[in-house]
């Protein structure tokens, strides 16, 4: 009988250990975009001053759906409709030194936002808000700036949703954001 209930114990300890299930994979995963774009890997560097000047200015991260064959813009993303700029959880902007985006000064912090896409332009707006998914509670009343680009046609069709920080000019850079065959531009400028 003693046997019998170990057994049981052992079997049921087994058993819940196993119920803890992962989540499937995503199948748009998270990412980042950082400035400098080696910033995640700065500690590699063989110096405190190369590691220091790659301190991260800038990080977005977020989320890339696959095109997979789809209709994107007009279509899977509706024209004049706020739309979260990937999938799942809203992008979120964090902002290591003070910016100026859309002619607005920014407090270095964490903010989020979304892209209002129409045929010829993005319309990103910065938030406040964030850990949100989608753009379903996204209260526009939160909006901290806003920025117009008009959209540029891809060379090369863009598969997965991509974003990019770069450097334009001494103390301005731009984030690039692309998907199927479009291509929108913001610039941001550091002030530190």
């Amino acid at each position: 009988m003693k046997k019998y209930l170990i057994l049981s114990v052992l079997f049921t300890a087994c058993y819940s250990l196993f119920a803890q299930d992962f989540a499937k994979i995503d199948p748009s995963p998270m990412d980042a975009t950082y400035y400098p774009a080696k910033a995640a890997k700065r500690f590699f560097e063989s110096t405190p001053e190369k590691i220091e000047a790659l301190t991260p200015k800038v990080k977005i991260l977020y989320s890339r759906p696959q095109k997979k064959g789809r209709e994107i813009f007009g279509n899977l993303v509706p024209y004049n409709k706020l739309w979260r700029a990937g999938a799942n959880e809203i992008p979120e902007l964090i902002l290591n030194v003070p910016a100026e985006i859309g002619e607005k000064k920014l407090a270095a912090g964490n903010y989020s936002f979304a892209i209002l896409p129409t045929k010829d332009s993005w319309t990103l707006y910065i938030n406040s808000a964030t850990d949100m998914w989608g753009a379903y509670t996204f209260d526009e009343s939160k909006n901290v700036t806003e920025v117009i680009a008009n959209t540029k046609i891809a060379a090369n069709e863009i598969e997965a949703f991509s974003m990019v920080l770069y450097q334009k000019s001494d103390n301005l850079i731009h984030l690039k954001i692309g998907w199927d065959n479009t291509i929108a531009e913001f610039p941001i400028t550091l002030l530190q």
